[in-house]
């Protein structure tokens, strides 16, 4: 039964993927590098300086006009300097504020726009109340700012969804309705956080059910995962989030399917929806991964985001890890259109026989590898982790309005890397597709206020040069 449902539902898939991206064009590109407006002067444990402007494709979110937020991940970790902590460093998580610059970009059928995106503000996150460092090293600012940290072993003993945690990786970020908070997914938890966004303060907590949370911590992923037969994959929690453009409704997906759903060999990932009002999960629905294995040993790509068409419709990015990064050559780069309405709950279910048959049916949005090496990339020039999508403001492609799907990299704060021996750039990348409307009839933009941007990036700044004086 669940290979029919699988075949049923891959097949038409396969079949349509030469013409998935009928509709959808790359029509702007740019990068982004230097430091950030964090103020940080320190050096890390790893000898990256603490202001290091890298990995801010883990995710991103439309903030009104072309202003964007994007999160990096925990911070760098791809120097060896301490095996013990999986090489994390007491990184500050943050997100970047940045004006894409779709203002000043004219854009055409067949040509390429260069961006040129500008940081207007970092945002570091703290929390007010105090928090569990564990062995890690302690992070608190003169005015009462306890900061969270990339280190692994910035724990307490208990479950990992203990909020009192210090240890954060985010890896999803949505804008408030009203504009002024931001969401935050976190692998570690699994969490999702509520922060003030003009601050970075956390203001809120959504407690996911306990099936999620993983009993035995270590600050060494792979001892965390032989650890445990239930709740979230060590470094493998919850990965997407998206916001209904209401602004009522959260909706988070797993990077891969919990221990007792298989776990890293297993297929079925959830997704998680949220009812703001109340902060309670309302409903769990199950996603199939592609198998890009063979039949006899089946293997599967992971998750990375997940972003609103409307309040029952959303895009879904799977995807493996290979590409410009990894020094291989990129295979898997999938987007997905998912329907909620009328899904079947399965918050009662457990394990992969009983979630793969009530699985979402999904339909290919977009082959992004065929579309990029259609406009002159190659399989290893197109980024590795394609990990953040985001809808834009629409705009004129030739005159025809369009909406503006925008697709980010988290290049592991490698500003460069190695192809095949020789050392190559490897930045944070923004691509922007244009959209038409006929592709997604039913497309709701979201309902943001932009701020005064510069204001915001004042207040940032501003906060963290008083609290140096300080000192």
């Amino acid at each position: 039964m669940f290979a029919k449902r699988l075949l049923a539902v891959l097949v038409p898939a396969i079949l349509a993927s030469t013409a998935a991206h009928a509709g959808i064009a790359l029509i702007g590109k740019g990068t982004l590098s230097g430091t950030d407006l964090s103020g940080l002067t320190n050096t890390l444990e790893d000898g990256a300086a603490a202001n290091i402007l890298g990995g801010m494709g883990s995710a991103i979110a439309w903030a009104g006009g072309s202003t964007f937020l994007l999160t990096p991940d925990r911070g760098p970790n791809a120097s060896t300097w301490n095996a013990a902590v999986d090489n994390t460093t007491s990184w500050i998580p943050r997100y970047q504020t940045i004006d894409l610059g779709l203002g000043g970009a004219t854009f055409s059928t067949g040509s390429i726009a260069t961006l040129t995106p500008t940081l207007s503000a970092t945002t570091l996150l703290s929390s007010a109340s105090a928090l569990n460092y564990g062995s890690a090293p302690v992070l608190t600012g003169t005015s009462g700012q306890n900061y969270f940290t990339g280190r692994s072993d910035a724990f307490d003993a208990g479950l990992s969804t203990n909020s009192s945690n210090a240890r954060f990786d985010p890896e999803g970020i949505r804008v408030t309705a009203d504009g002024k908070s931001v969401y935050i997914t976190d692998e570690y938890g699994p969490y999702i956080y509520r922060f003030d966004r003009a601050t970075g303060e956390r203001t809120g907590v959504i407690t996911l059910p306990e099936k999620f949370a993983a009993p035995n911590l270590s600050a060494l992923g792979d001892t965390e995962i032989a650890g445990n037969t239930v709740g979230r994959v060590a470094n493998k929690g919850m990965e997407g989030l998206a916001i209904t453009p209401d602004g009522k409704t959260l909706v988070g997906i797993m990077q891969s399917p919990l221990a007792q759903d298989g776990g890293t060999s297993g297929s079925t990932v959830r997704i998680v929806t949220v009812d703001l009002a109340t902060g309670q999960v309302t409903h769990e629905y199950a996603y199939q991964l592609d198998n890009i294995g063979t039949a006899a040993k089946p293997k599967y790509p992971s998750i990375s985001e997940i972003v609103a068409i409307n309040d029952h419709e959303f895009l879904i990015d799977e995807r493996d890890g290979k590409g410009l990064g990894d020094d291989s050559k990129a295979v898997v780069k999938r987007i997905y259109k998912i329907d909620l309405a009328g899904a079947q709950d399965v918050g009662s279910l457990t394990g992969e026989s009983a979630l793969a048959p009530k699985a979402v049916a999904k339909i290919l949005f977009v082959d992004l590898v065929a579309l990029l090496k259609a406009n002159g990339y190659t399989d290893r020039t197109i980024p590795a982790k394609i990990e953040g999508l985001a809808f834009g403001p629409d705009v004129l492609v030739d005159g025809v309005l369009q909406h503006t799907l925008i697709v980010v990299n988290d290049n592991d704060f490698l500003d460069t890397t190695t192809v095949q021996g020789a050392p190559t750039a490897n930045p944070n990348q923004f691509l922007v597709f244009g959209v038409s409307s006929d592709l997604i009839p039913a497309y709701d933009a979201q309902r943001i206020p932009e701020p005064a941007t510069l204001a915001l990036a004042a207040l940032g700044l501003s906060g963290f040069m008083l609290r140096r004086k300080r000192n």
